[in-house]
């Protein structure tokens, strides 16, 4: 047979395209050509598929080789069509019958030594391979993260000798190592965090609802350690969103924890960062820190000292939970439905009343954050400092277990009356699920209208509103739900009294 087929896949933002490895051997002088859009790194694997076949023991064929990568205008980068490749050779040389390949597709980088080295993005080809109906062979290491995608065959190899024994039905394959048992992470708790009933109250609402939060407040005042007690307190990750999490570390080469497996994720990108790094982007589209934390936490400190273009570029994300890259010859789209927490202090100082700054500084400092960025965060509060003896006295703080009975509580609630959380309603959602009396409605209207908030910040509201009912377990929004919402604007009030 001088002809072989196998099939593989390919790495296309949260897509794993088929990829089929058509190999043909022909008479003519020795060579091996690769067609079929490879980048340098696949080009490159010619000289690792000959040397692992030779350390491997199989005769490398002394003819024209032709290996071809279909479709052809889909650009192929990386090293996992060696394995593939590899086994197409053998196929097409007569080493191995091809209807042993029926049924299975392959991904993994061969080393000179016919070792088989990890890959990135197994999550995908897993998920891919489930859909196509096919069983997948991968790496050790990849399948042993692959194991979580479910109603797949899974396969981990070793050594390219060890795959051709098992088509062969010599012997199966090694057993990949069992998942490690699933715990409860010991994670910080709100009980460390001293004073600060108003934000701790704020950041139950964050995590009944999913809203954006931003802290304002002097240094060491506890905004950090709130915004690290998030994760504590709201409500693990479902099946299909770990998997979904899964995937997206997948293809940025990075691996999750399996002990913490519905453990939301919790990312703190540091100030220096690019917009390529929040966003995504590169030659190849990569996942960005606002694709890291799909379905977590984005925590920003120091807001102000992040440019305020990298800033802008998170307003689209946080309306619409995806983030567009585009390329001249590539285009990616990733998930990014992310919570955006966010803290600063109010001045360059510390301090908008410690005397050191002008109004003029502080309003300076202030705007390196646009308007329509501040119109997209619901919840904006003060952090202030500690009365005098707090920290000393030794008293009971609520623990993060049982603020998060609570918040559980609230969301049951939404995802039975609506499907998902407060925050990610639609307008016309909100008018199905968050109905209010026409007095309460007017009074909102009035309000919005006298401190000049736009239409986003009255939708918002509503939606902040909507939690701190479900929270109360109530069905109506009332009056006081709307005052309470409309009280964590800090920023804005803060903004207007330095322009009064």
């Amino acid at each position: 047979m001088s002809l072989a087929v196998v099939f593989s896949r390919a790495r296309h933002g949260l897509d794993a395209p088929l990829v089929t490895v058509e190999v043909h051997i022909s008479n003519g002088l020795p060579a091996f050509q690769l067609v079929g859009l490879p980048e340098t790194s696949v080009k490159e694997s010619r000289d690792r598929v000959r040397s692992a076949m030779v350390n491997s023991g199989f005769a490398f064929p002394d003819r024209k080789i032709t290996v071809n990568l279909a479709p052809a205008d889909l650009p192929k980068e990386g090293g996992r069509f060696d394995l593939p490749i590899a086994l197409g050779i053998i196929v097409a040389s007569g080493q191995l019958a091809e209807k042993s390949l029926n049924g299975y597709e392959f991904c993994g980088e061969l080393a000179l030594s016919g070792e088989i080295r990890t890959i990135v993005g197994e999550i995908p080809v897993a998920i891919a391979c489930r859909d196509a109906g096919r069983e997948v062979v991968l790496p050790m290491l990849n399948a042993q993260q692959a194991q979580q995608v479910p109603k797949v065959a899974v396969h981990g190899a070793e050594h390219l000798l060890q795959v051709h024994s098992f088509l062969l039905a010599q012997q199966p394959l090694p057993a990949i190592p069992a998942l490690p048992q699933r715990e409860q992470q010991h994670l910080p708790d709100l009980a460390d965090v001293k004073g600060q009933a108003h934000a701790k109250r704020v950041l139950e609402i964050c995590a009944a609802g999913e809203h954006n939060l931003l802290m304002l407040g002097p240094a060491g005042t506890g905004k950090s350690m709130l915004a690290q007690r998030l994760p504590g307190i709201m409500p693990p990750l479902t099946e299909q969103e770990a998997l979904a999490t899964a995937a997206i570390y997948s293809i940025a080469g990075l691996k999750r924890n399996l002990t913490d497996w519905q453990q939301r994720p919790f990312r703190s990108p540091h100030h220096t960062s690019s917009a390529v790094a929040l966003v995504g982007g590169g030659s190849v589209p990569r996942p960005g820190e606002i694709s890291l934390s799909h379905h977590g936490i984005l925590f920003l400190d120091e807001l102000p000292e992040f440019p305020r273009k990298v800033l802008d570029v998170l307003r689209e994300p946080l309306e619409t939970g995806v983030v567009h890259i585009s390329r001249a010859a590539r285009q990616a789209e990733f998930p990014a439905q992310f919570q955006l927490v966010a803290a600063l202090n109010p001045s360059p100082t510390g301090h908008h009343q410690d005397g050191r700054a002008t109004p003029e500084q502080v309003m300076r400092y202030l705007n390196r954050l646009s308007g329509p960025f501040i119109d997209r965060i619901e919840l904006q509060i003060e952090v202030p400092l500690l009365p005098k003896g707090m920290l000393s006295q030794h008293t009971q703080e609520e623990s993060s277990a049982s603020v998060r009975q609570r918040v559980l509580a609230a969301r049951q609630l939404q995802l039975v009356r609506q499907g998902k959380a407060n925050a990610r309603l639609t307008g016309s959602e909100i008018a199905d699920f968050c109905p209010l009396q026409q007095a309460d409605a007017r009074f909102l209207e009035d309000t919005i209208h006298r401190f000049k908030l736009s239409a986003r910040t009255y939708h918002k509201i509503i939606k902040v509103a909507r939690s701190i009912a479900d929270l109360q377990q109530q069905t109506q929004i009332s009056r006081a739900h709307l005052m309470e919402a409309l009280s964590y604007r800090a920023l804005e009030r803060l903004l207007s009294y330095l322009k009064n």
